[in-house]
């Protein structure tokens, strides 16, 4: 890269934060900075009685101004499992639900460090089994329009309640779009295998540091690190997996291992097409709408929207791919 746009570039870098003191103040902030007048979208929340019975999980439902498609839009939130939350999310919500013309209901799973693995993949596994099995709660006719979304901690999950549900013998989802996802468990940079973790964990949006530190909040014991579970690119069986959008970010450090799971995705005999938005940070799907990155990733978004899951399985057993 242009040394003068790098170093204009590190201007944008996250402060450097303690997580594993500061991330209450981070979700204060987040919720501040995503503070919302009422009128301004057309939401209502509603809560999914856990499968155990303990606890109720909260979902906000997105209307877009003018609704194009059928597809409901599962979203997971980022934030590295220990922050974020429907709040927070709001208005990148909205925007997604305007910009694809589709439904997008947001779950507000479990944060840790209160909340630990797995209690967070828990929440957000119930409540994609809930709708995959009742898609006329979301008002469409079957479960083929239940797309999987996640970004970042929330394409990990969406990677992972996608590899449980097959594990259940569950049909799952037709489809996923995952957004710069976790999918590996090493981001030091002595060790990583991915060039990305040593050319952008320090300087830019997220470091290696941060993401560190919110894998051992959310997983405290570190041997559970390596698990499919919790790092998708371990798992040694990744057939069956839904039609995937990967969408990663020029200069984030987890570029590398996004788009190694989309090459084992598509080495396991799945459909996979793989998008890097050129010059994007880390985080880019909470930009204004007006921002390049985000209109390059909806353009992307929304021809993958268009594909019929069904038609395409019927003609093809291949795979495809665009960088």
């Amino acid at each position: 890269m242009n040394p003068l746009i790098r170093a204009v570039l590190s201007l944008f870098a996250a402060p450097r934060l303690n997580m594993r003191e500061d991330y209450p103040k981070v979700r204060r902030f987040q919720r501040r900075m995503a503070a919302r007048p009422v009128s301004r979208y057309r939401v209502f929340d509603r809560q999914i009685l856990s499968e155990d019975g303990t606890h109720r999980i909260p979902v906000r439902v997105f209307q877009p101004r003018e609704r194009r498609r059928e597809e409901v839009l599962l979203f997971f939130h980022g934030g590295g499992w220990v922050t974020g939350d429907i709040e927070s999310y709001t208005p990148a919500c909205a925007a997604m639900a305007d910009l694809t013309g589709c439904v997008v209901a947001s779950v507000d799973y479990r944060l840790a460090p209160e909340h630990p693995f797995p209690a967070g993949l828990h929440d957000c596994l119930r409540v994609a089994q809930v709708l995959l099995d009742d898609p006329q709660r979301a008002g469409i006719e079957n479960a083929d329009r239940v797309v999987l979304v996640g970004d970042s901690a929330g394409g990990n999950l969406a990677a992972v309640v996608s590899l449980r549900l097959r594990a259940l013998g569950h049909p799952g989802a037709k489809r996923q779009i995952l957004l710069y996802p976790v999918t590996h468990w090493d981001h030091d940079p002595a060790t990583s295998p991915f060039p990305s973790v040593r050319n952008h964990g320090e300087d830019y949006r997220l470091t290696n540091t941060e993401v560190q530190d919110y894998l051992e909040l959310y997983v405290p014991d570190p041997d559970e690190r390596r698990s499919p579970l919790v790092a998708p690119l371990m798992a040694e069986d990744l057939s069956g997996q839904p039609d995937t959008l990967m969408i990663t970010a020029e200069l984030d450090l987890l570029r590398d291992e996004a788009e190694a799971y989309a090459r084992a995705l598509q080495e396991a005999g799945n459909t996979v097409r793989v998008h890097r938005v050129s010059g994007a940070l880390h985080g880019f799907i909470a930009l204004p709408r007006f921002s390049r990155a985000l209109r390059d990733a909806y353009e992307v978004i929304n021809a993958f929207l268009d594909e019929d899951p069904v038609a395409r399985k019927s003609d093809t057993d291949g795979t495809e791919s665009a960088a």
